[in-house]
Protein backbone atom coordinates (compact mmCIF):
# COMPACT_ATOMS: atom_id res chain seq x y z
CA UNK A 1 0.00 0.00 0.00
CA UNK A 2 1.41 3.49 -0.85
CA UNK A 3 1.36 5.64 1.86
CA UNK A 4 2.27 9.60 0.81
CA UNK A 5 5.26 11.34 2.68
CA UNK A 6 4.49 13.22 5.71
CA UNK A 7 5.14 16.99 4.94
CA UNK A 8 7.73 18.66 6.76
CA UNK A 9 6.29 20.71 10.24
CA UNK A 10 5.31 24.12 9.83
CA UNK A 11 6.86 25.09 13.17
CA UNK A 12 9.60 23.14 14.31
CA UNK A 13 11.60 23.19 17.81
CA UNK A 14 8.94 21.29 19.84
CA UNK A 15 6.82 24.55 20.77
CA UNK A 16 4.12 24.73 22.39
CA UNK A 17 1.66 27.78 22.45
CA UNK A 18 3.24 29.68 25.22
CA UNK A 19 6.96 29.26 23.91
CA UNK A 20 5.17 30.71 20.83
CA UNK A 21 4.09 34.06 22.36
CA UNK A 22 7.49 34.31 23.89
CA UNK A 23 9.63 34.24 21.22
CA UNK A 24 7.42 35.96 19.17
CA UNK A 25 6.72 38.83 21.82
CA UNK A 26 10.55 39.04 22.95
CA UNK A 27 11.59 41.30 20.37
CA UNK A 28 9.04 43.56 21.76
CA UNK A 29 9.55 43.18 24.98
CA UNK A 30 13.34 44.15 24.78
CA UNK A 31 14.71 47.24 26.35
CA UNK A 32 17.29 47.07 24.28
CA UNK A 33 17.94 46.52 20.21
CA UNK A 34 21.01 45.15 18.41
CA UNK A 35 23.61 47.86 17.77
CA UNK A 36 23.15 46.90 14.33
CA UNK A 37 19.25 47.36 14.12
CA UNK A 38 20.37 51.43 15.15
CA UNK A 39 22.82 51.69 12.80
CA UNK A 40 20.26 50.92 9.97
CA UNK A 41 17.99 53.35 11.58
CA UNK A 42 20.57 56.11 11.18
CA UNK A 43 21.68 55.09 7.79
CA UNK A 44 17.59 55.16 7.36
CA UNK A 45 17.37 58.43 8.47
CA UNK A 46 20.23 60.12 6.32
CA UNK A 47 18.87 58.37 2.99
CA UNK A 48 15.11 60.15 3.81
CA UNK A 49 17.15 63.18 4.47
CA UNK A 50 18.95 63.08 0.90
CA UNK A 51 15.59 62.45 -0.27
CA UNK A 52 13.97 65.58 1.29
CA UNK A 53 16.80 67.85 -0.15
CA UNK A 54 15.91 66.27 -3.79
CA UNK A 55 12.24 66.83 -2.86
CA UNK A 56 12.61 70.34 -2.16
CA UNK A 57 14.99 71.09 -4.80
CA UNK A 58 12.16 69.16 -7.29
CA UNK A 59 9.34 71.69 -5.79
CA UNK A 60 11.41 75.06 -5.66
CA UNK A 61 13.14 74.94 -9.18
CA UNK A 62 10.55 72.14 -11.12
CA UNK A 63 10.97 69.18 -12.80
CA UNK A 64 13.48 70.70 -14.94
CA UNK A 65 15.75 69.93 -11.85
CA UNK A 66 15.25 66.07 -13.65
CA UNK A 67 16.81 64.60 -16.20
CA UNK A 68 13.88 64.26 -18.30
CA UNK A 69 13.80 66.42 -21.69
CA UNK A 70 10.84 66.94 -24.70
CA UNK A 71 11.93 63.27 -25.99
CA UNK A 72 12.34 60.99 -22.65
CA UNK A 73 9.28 62.55 -20.82
CA UNK A 74 9.28 59.77 -18.37
CA UNK A 75 12.10 59.02 -16.59
CA UNK A 76 13.29 57.76 -12.91
CA UNK A 77 10.21 59.27 -11.60
CA UNK A 78 7.84 56.98 -13.37
CA UNK A 79 10.57 54.00 -13.35
CA UNK A 80 10.82 53.87 -9.48
CA UNK A 81 6.70 54.70 -9.50
CA UNK A 82 6.52 51.23 -10.99
CA UNK A 83 8.90 49.25 -9.41
CA UNK A 84 7.56 50.59 -6.08
CA UNK A 85 4.16 49.73 -6.78
CA UNK A 86 5.42 45.78 -7.99
CA UNK A 87 6.84 45.85 -4.32
CA UNK A 88 3.89 46.70 -2.70
CA UNK A 89 2.01 43.27 -4.82
CA UNK A 90 3.85 41.23 -2.82
CA UNK A 91 2.23 41.42 0.66
CA UNK A 92 -1.18 41.73 -0.47
CA UNK A 93 -1.03 38.94 -3.31
CA UNK A 94 0.98 36.35 -0.73
CA UNK A 95 -1.24 37.11 2.01
CA UNK A 96 -4.30 36.63 0.01
CA UNK A 97 -4.08 34.08 -2.81
CA UNK A 98 -2.45 32.05 -0.26
CA UNK A 99 -5.05 32.48 2.28
CA UNK A 100 -7.63 31.44 -0.59
CA UNK A 101 -5.65 28.62 -1.72
CA UNK A 102 -5.47 27.52 1.96
CA UNK A 103 -1.82 27.50 2.27
CA UNK A 104 -1.29 27.44 6.06
CA UNK A 105 2.67 27.61 5.59
CA UNK A 106 1.84 31.31 4.44
CA UNK A 107 1.05 31.86 8.66
CA UNK A 108 4.87 32.77 9.11
CA UNK A 109 5.74 35.07 6.32
CA UNK A 110 2.47 36.95 5.54
CA UNK A 111 2.49 39.64 8.56
CA UNK A 112 6.02 40.62 7.25
CA UNK A 113 4.98 40.64 3.84
CA UNK A 114 1.95 42.92 4.61
CA UNK A 115 4.00 45.88 6.63
CA UNK A 116 6.50 45.77 3.34
CA UNK A 117 3.29 46.08 1.03
CA UNK A 118 2.14 48.99 3.03
CA UNK A 119 5.52 51.52 2.73
CA UNK A 120 6.35 49.57 -0.39
CA UNK A 121 2.37 51.79 -1.48
CA UNK A 122 3.29 54.93 0.29
CA UNK A 123 6.62 55.39 -1.55
CA UNK A 124 5.10 54.45 -4.38
CA UNK A 125 2.73 57.51 -4.30
CA UNK A 126 5.28 59.99 -3.52
CA UNK A 127 6.50 59.76 -7.11
CA UNK A 128 2.80 61.38 -9.39
CA UNK A 129 2.65 63.69 -6.68
CA UNK A 130 6.69 64.92 -6.82
CA UNK A 131 6.16 64.55 -11.12
CA UNK A 132 3.39 67.08 -11.15
CA UNK A 133 5.88 69.41 -10.43
CA UNK A 134 3.78 71.79 -8.54
CA UNK A 135 2.57 69.67 -5.60
CA UNK A 136 0.41 72.38 -3.99
CA UNK A 137 -1.90 71.36 -6.81
CA UNK A 138 -1.98 67.73 -6.05
CA UNK A 139 -5.49 67.95 -5.21
CA UNK A 140 -6.56 68.76 -9.04
CA UNK A 141 -6.57 64.96 -9.61
CA UNK A 142 -8.89 64.22 -6.89
CA UNK A 143 -12.87 63.94 -8.70
CA UNK A 144 -14.85 66.25 -5.92
CA UNK A 145 -17.50 69.09 -6.84
CA UNK A 146 -14.86 72.23 -7.17
CA UNK A 147 -15.62 76.05 -8.05
CA UNK A 148 -12.92 75.83 -10.88
CA UNK A 149 -15.79 76.37 -13.75
CA UNK A 150 -15.04 73.80 -17.04
CA UNK A 151 -11.65 72.10 -15.11
CA UNK A 152 -12.41 68.49 -14.17
CA UNK A 153 -10.59 65.30 -14.05
CA UNK A 154 -10.61 63.32 -17.20
CA UNK A 155 -12.04 60.03 -16.68
CA UNK A 156 -11.18 58.57 -19.37
CA UNK A 157 -7.74 58.79 -18.66
CA UNK A 158 -5.83 55.97 -16.79
CA UNK A 159 -3.55 58.39 -14.84
CA UNK A 160 -6.78 59.77 -13.19
CA UNK A 161 -7.39 55.61 -12.15
CA UNK A 162 -4.31 55.77 -11.20
CA UNK A 163 -5.17 57.64 -8.36
CA UNK A 164 -8.39 55.38 -7.56
CA UNK A 165 -6.00 52.13 -7.92
CA UNK A 166 -3.37 53.34 -5.33
CA UNK A 167 -5.61 54.82 -2.92
CA UNK A 168 -8.32 51.86 -2.78
CA UNK A 169 -5.69 49.37 -2.70
CA UNK A 170 -3.27 51.88 0.12
CA UNK A 171 -6.33 51.59 2.11
CA UNK A 172 -7.58 47.54 1.23
CA UNK A 173 -3.84 46.87 2.27
CA UNK A 174 -3.32 48.42 5.31
CA UNK A 175 -7.10 47.43 6.60
CA UNK A 176 -6.47 44.03 5.93
CA UNK A 177 -2.53 44.23 7.62
CA UNK A 178 -3.92 45.90 10.60
CA UNK A 179 -6.95 43.92 11.48
CA UNK A 180 -4.56 40.73 11.08
CA UNK A 181 -3.18 42.17 14.24
CA UNK A 182 -5.93 42.46 16.30
CA UNK A 183 -5.26 39.15 18.15
CA UNK A 184 -1.89 39.71 18.61
CA UNK A 185 -2.07 43.17 20.11
CA UNK A 186 -4.30 41.39 22.76
CA UNK A 187 -1.87 39.14 23.23
CA UNK A 188 0.82 42.28 24.06
CA UNK A 189 -1.71 43.85 25.89
CA UNK A 190 -2.42 40.71 28.17
CA UNK A 191 1.80 40.23 28.86
CA UNK A 192 2.35 44.29 29.26
CA UNK A 193 3.96 44.76 32.60
CA UNK A 194 3.19 49.11 31.94
CA UNK A 195 0.40 51.22 32.09
CA UNK A 196 1.32 52.54 29.16
CA UNK A 197 2.17 50.01 27.17
CA UNK A 198 -1.23 48.25 28.24
CA UNK A 199 -2.89 51.12 27.04
CA UNK A 200 -1.26 51.46 23.79
CA UNK A 201 -1.50 47.77 23.43
CA UNK A 202 -5.10 48.14 24.32
CA UNK A 203 -6.57 50.86 22.22
CA UNK A 204 -4.25 49.04 18.92
CA UNK A 205 -6.80 45.76 20.15
CA UNK A 206 -9.77 47.29 19.84
CA UNK A 207 -11.76 45.22 22.81
CA UNK A 208 -10.50 41.65 21.43
CA UNK A 209 -11.63 39.31 24.11
CA UNK A 210 -10.45 36.18 22.27
CA UNK A 211 -14.13 34.81 22.45
CA UNK A 212 -16.01 32.43 20.19
CA UNK A 213 -18.26 35.19 18.49
CA UNK A 214 -14.89 37.68 18.21
CA UNK A 215 -13.16 35.08 16.44
CA UNK A 216 -16.00 33.64 14.11
CA UNK A 217 -16.27 37.77 13.02
CA UNK A 218 -12.67 37.75 12.85
CA UNK A 219 -12.66 34.76 9.87
CA UNK A 220 -15.26 36.28 8.11
CA UNK A 221 -14.31 39.99 7.71
CA UNK A 222 -10.49 37.93 6.75
CA UNK A 223 -11.91 35.97 4.15
CA UNK A 224 -14.59 38.54 2.29
CA UNK A 225 -11.20 41.39 2.40
CA UNK A 226 -9.01 38.85 1.02
CA UNK A 227 -11.83 38.31 -2.07
CA UNK A 228 -12.31 41.89 -2.78
CA UNK A 229 -8.33 42.57 -2.65
CA UNK A 230 -7.70 39.58 -4.66
CA UNK A 231 -9.32 41.31 -7.23
CA UNK A 232 -7.30 44.65 -6.34
CA UNK A 233 -4.06 43.01 -6.72
CA UNK A 234 -4.85 42.21 -10.42
CA UNK A 235 -6.65 45.38 -11.02
CA UNK A 236 -4.09 47.76 -9.80
CA UNK A 237 -0.95 47.08 -12.09
CA UNK A 238 -3.02 46.38 -14.91
CA UNK A 239 -4.87 49.88 -14.67
CA UNK A 240 -0.74 51.06 -14.22
CA UNK A 241 0.17 48.97 -17.54
CA UNK A 242 -2.96 51.13 -19.47
CA UNK A 243 -0.61 53.92 -18.78
CA UNK A 244 1.44 53.02 -21.45
CA UNK A 245 -0.86 50.14 -23.42
CA UNK A 246 -2.78 52.66 -24.41
CA UNK A 247 -1.03 55.22 -25.76
CA UNK A 248 1.03 54.76 -29.96
CA UNK A 249 3.94 55.04 -28.58
CA UNK A 250 6.17 51.25 -30.50
CA UNK A 251 7.56 49.09 -27.41
CA UNK A 252 4.02 49.63 -25.48
CA UNK A 253 1.24 49.35 -27.67
CA UNK A 254 0.69 46.00 -26.98
CA UNK A 255 -2.18 43.97 -25.67
CA UNK A 256 0.60 41.70 -23.61
CA UNK A 257 0.96 44.54 -21.02
CA UNK A 258 -1.73 43.75 -18.44
CA UNK A 259 -0.52 40.09 -17.54
CA UNK A 260 2.72 40.98 -18.34
CA UNK A 261 2.88 43.79 -15.61
CA UNK A 262 0.80 42.27 -13.04
CA UNK A 263 2.86 38.83 -13.04
CA UNK A 264 6.38 41.51 -13.00
CA UNK A 265 4.75 42.79 -9.92
CA UNK A 266 4.04 39.72 -8.01
CA UNK A 267 7.82 38.50 -9.15
CA UNK A 268 9.42 41.24 -7.96
CA UNK A 269 7.21 41.51 -4.70
CA UNK A 270 7.85 37.56 -3.92
CA UNK A 271 11.76 38.20 -4.60
CA UNK A 272 11.40 41.01 -1.80
CA UNK A 273 9.68 39.20 0.55
CA UNK A 274 12.03 36.53 0.26
CA UNK A 275 14.85 38.75 0.71
CA UNK A 276 13.09 40.47 4.14
CA UNK A 277 12.48 36.73 5.63
CA UNK A 278 15.80 35.89 5.40
CA UNK A 279 16.67 39.21 7.45
CA UNK A 280 14.28 39.01 9.35
CA UNK A 281 15.26 34.79 10.40
CA UNK A 282 18.87 35.56 10.92
CA UNK A 283 18.03 38.75 12.90
CA UNK A 284 15.68 37.42 15.61
CA UNK A 285 16.91 33.71 15.42
CA UNK A 286 13.38 32.89 13.77
CA UNK A 287 14.48 29.39 12.70
CA UNK A 288 11.79 27.65 14.47
CA UNK A 289 8.83 29.23 12.57
CA UNK A 290 10.73 30.77 8.92
CA UNK A 291 12.01 27.35 8.07
CA UNK A 292 13.64 26.01 5.08
CA UNK A 293 10.24 24.88 4.14
CA UNK A 294 9.05 28.31 4.06
CA UNK A 295 12.24 29.60 2.36
CA UNK A 296 11.72 26.83 -0.09
CA UNK A 297 8.30 26.93 -1.24
CA UNK A 298 8.72 30.77 -2.25
CA UNK A 299 11.65 30.01 -4.67
CA UNK A 300 9.40 27.37 -6.15
CA UNK A 301 7.09 29.89 -6.75
CA UNK A 302 9.69 32.74 -7.90
CA UNK A 303 11.27 29.94 -10.67
CA UNK A 304 7.79 29.37 -11.91
CA UNK A 305 7.13 33.38 -12.41
CA UNK A 306 10.45 33.50 -13.65
CA UNK A 307 9.50 31.20 -17.13
CA UNK A 308 6.44 33.13 -17.19
CA UNK A 309 8.32 36.78 -17.60
CA UNK A 310 10.96 34.62 -20.12
CA UNK A 311 7.95 33.74 -21.99
CA UNK A 312 6.41 37.20 -22.22
CA UNK A 313 10.17 38.57 -23.07
CA UNK A 314 10.00 35.78 -25.65
CA UNK A 315 6.54 36.91 -27.00
CA UNK A 316 7.33 40.97 -26.75
CA UNK A 317 10.53 39.79 -29.42
CA UNK A 318 8.63 37.49 -32.11
CA UNK A 319 5.71 40.16 -32.14
CA UNK A 320 7.58 42.65 -33.09
CA UNK A 321 9.59 41.05 -35.92
CA UNK A 322 6.26 38.93 -36.94
CA UNK A 323 4.78 42.58 -37.21
CA UNK A 324 6.32 43.53 -39.98
CA UNK A 325 6.52 46.98 -38.61
CA UNK A 326 9.79 48.75 -39.24
CA UNK A 327 9.65 50.99 -35.78
CA UNK A 328 8.61 48.21 -33.87
CA UNK A 329 11.51 46.44 -34.93
CA UNK A 330 13.59 49.39 -34.48
CA UNK A 331 12.89 49.37 -31.08
CA UNK A 332 13.32 46.28 -30.05
CA UNK A 333 15.81 44.54 -32.22
CA UNK A 334 18.37 48.20 -32.43
CA UNK A 335 17.23 50.23 -29.45
CA UNK A 336 16.93 47.32 -26.84
CA UNK A 337 18.49 44.42 -27.85
CA UNK A 338 21.54 45.41 -29.73
CA UNK A 339 22.03 49.92 -29.35
CA UNK A 340 22.42 52.16 -26.79
CA UNK A 341 20.45 50.18 -24.26
CA UNK A 342 21.72 46.70 -24.90
CA UNK A 343 23.16 46.63 -21.46
CA UNK A 344 19.99 47.43 -19.33
CA UNK A 345 18.08 44.82 -21.73
CA UNK A 346 20.16 41.76 -21.34
CA UNK A 347 20.59 42.73 -17.48
CA UNK A 348 17.07 42.70 -17.43
CA UNK A 349 16.69 39.04 -19.36
CA UNK A 350 19.41 37.57 -17.15
CA UNK A 351 18.46 38.54 -13.88
CA UNK A 352 14.60 37.96 -14.51
CA UNK A 353 14.54 34.80 -17.03
CA UNK A 354 17.85 32.96 -16.45
CA UNK A 355 19.69 33.25 -12.87
CA UNK A 356 16.37 32.39 -11.23
CA UNK A 357 16.24 29.29 -13.27
CA UNK A 358 19.00 28.26 -10.56
CA UNK A 359 16.03 27.71 -8.49
CA UNK A 360 15.50 24.20 -10.33
CA UNK A 361 18.87 23.03 -8.09
CA UNK A 362 18.06 21.55 -4.67
CA UNK A 363 21.11 22.64 -3.74
CA UNK A 364 20.79 25.94 -4.79
CA UNK A 365 17.53 26.25 -2.53
CA UNK A 366 19.30 24.99 0.56
CA UNK A 367 21.93 27.73 0.67
CA UNK A 368 20.50 30.84 2.13
CA UNK A 369 23.36 32.81 1.09
CA UNK A 370 23.00 32.19 -2.60
CA UNK A 371 18.95 32.00 -1.83
CA UNK A 372 19.46 35.66 -0.63
CA UNK A 373 21.60 36.82 -3.36
CA UNK A 374 19.09 35.89 -6.12
CA UNK A 375 16.61 37.37 -4.53
CA UNK A 376 18.43 40.71 -4.66
CA UNK A 377 19.26 40.48 -8.33
CA UNK A 378 15.45 39.16 -9.44
CA UNK A 379 14.68 42.91 -7.85
CA UNK A 380 17.68 44.72 -9.69
CA UNK A 381 16.62 43.35 -12.65
CA UNK A 382 12.80 44.33 -12.23
CA UNK A 383 14.23 47.64 -11.85
CA UNK A 384 16.03 47.44 -15.03
CA UNK A 385 12.48 45.67 -16.63
CA UNK A 386 11.02 49.02 -15.80
CA UNK A 387 14.14 51.32 -17.00
CA UNK A 388 14.03 49.57 -20.28
CA UNK A 389 9.98 49.55 -21.30
CA UNK A 390 9.75 53.50 -20.21
CA UNK A 391 13.59 55.05 -21.54
CA UNK A 392 13.82 52.95 -24.72
CA UNK A 393 10.69 53.67 -26.39
CA UNK A 394 11.19 57.50 -25.46
CA UNK A 395 14.30 58.07 -26.68
CA UNK A 396 14.63 57.97 -30.18
CA UNK A 397 10.92 59.13 -31.88
CA UNK A 398 10.45 59.37 -35.36
CA UNK A 399 12.62 62.51 -35.61
CA UNK A 400 16.42 61.67 -35.45
CA UNK A 401 17.10 65.27 -34.74
CA UNK A 402 15.49 64.68 -31.18
CA UNK A 403 16.99 61.25 -30.62
CA UNK A 404 18.52 61.71 -26.73
CA UNK A 405 20.17 59.36 -24.14
CA UNK A 406 18.63 59.96 -20.99
CA UNK A 407 20.54 60.28 -18.06
CA UNK A 408 19.13 60.64 -14.37
CA UNK A 409 20.25 63.83 -12.25
CA UNK A 410 21.41 63.48 -8.67
CA UNK A 411 18.08 65.14 -7.78
CA UNK A 412 16.20 61.96 -9.06
CA UNK A 413 18.24 59.08 -7.53
CA UNK A 414 18.00 61.88 -4.22
CA UNK A 415 14.25 60.85 -4.27
CA UNK A 416 14.76 57.31 -5.05
CA UNK A 417 17.24 57.26 -2.21
CA UNK A 418 14.98 59.29 0.39
CA UNK A 419 12.44 56.25 -0.57
CA UNK A 420 14.52 53.73 0.26
CA UNK A 421 15.33 55.07 3.50
CA UNK A 422 11.54 55.41 4.26
CA UNK A 423 11.40 51.72 3.05
CA UNK A 424 13.79 50.76 5.79
CA UNK A 425 13.13 53.00 8.60
CA UNK A 426 9.20 52.15 8.31
CA UNK A 427 10.31 48.30 8.30
CA UNK A 428 12.91 48.82 11.35
CA UNK A 429 10.01 50.44 13.55
CA UNK A 430 7.34 47.31 12.09
CA UNK A 431 10.18 45.37 13.65
CA UNK A 432 10.90 46.91 16.78
CA UNK A 433 7.49 47.43 17.88
CA UNK A 434 4.81 45.43 16.24
CA UNK A 435 4.83 41.57 16.15
CA UNK A 436 7.08 40.51 13.20
CA UNK A 437 4.85 36.82 12.92
CA UNK A 438 1.00 36.22 13.43
CA UNK A 439 1.27 34.91 16.96
CA UNK A 440 -2.06 33.74 16.44
CA UNK A 441 -2.02 31.89 13.14
CA UNK A 442 1.16 30.51 14.18
CA UNK A 443 -0.41 29.31 16.79
CA UNK A 444 -3.24 27.36 14.45
CA UNK A 445 -1.05 25.48 12.61
CA UNK A 446 0.19 23.59 15.29
CA UNK A 447 -1.79 20.28 15.83
CA UNK A 448 -3.85 20.65 18.97
CA UNK A 449 -4.02 17.16 21.36
CA UNK A 450 -0.55 16.07 20.58
CA UNK A 451 2.44 15.96 22.28
CA UNK A 452 5.09 18.54 21.26
CA UNK A 453 7.52 17.77 19.00
CA UNK A 454 10.91 16.97 20.73
CA UNK A 455 8.72 16.10 23.81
Amino acid sequence: MYESPIRDPLVTGGKDYHQISEDICAPLEARKFSKMWYFILWLSISAMCFGGWALYITITQGIGAWGVNNTVCWGWGIINFVWWIGIGHAGTAFSIFLLVLRQRWRTSINRSAEAMTVFAILCASLYPIAHMGRIWVCYFVFPYPNARGPLWVNFNSPLLWDVFAIGTYVLASSTFWYLGMLPDFATIRDRATTKIRKSIYGFLSFGWDGSARTWLRFESLSSILAGLAAALVVSVHSIISMDFATSVIYGWHTTIFPPYFVVGAIFSGFAMVLTLMIIVRRAFNFQDYVTNSHLNAITKILVFISLIMGTGYTTEIFLSWYSGNEYEFFVFFHNRISGDYALPYWTMIVCNAIIPQLFWFKKIRKNLTIVFIISLIINIGMWFERFVIVVTSLSKDYLPANWWEYKPTVVEMGIFIGTLGFFVFGLLLFLRYLPVIAISEVKGVLKPGKKPEGH
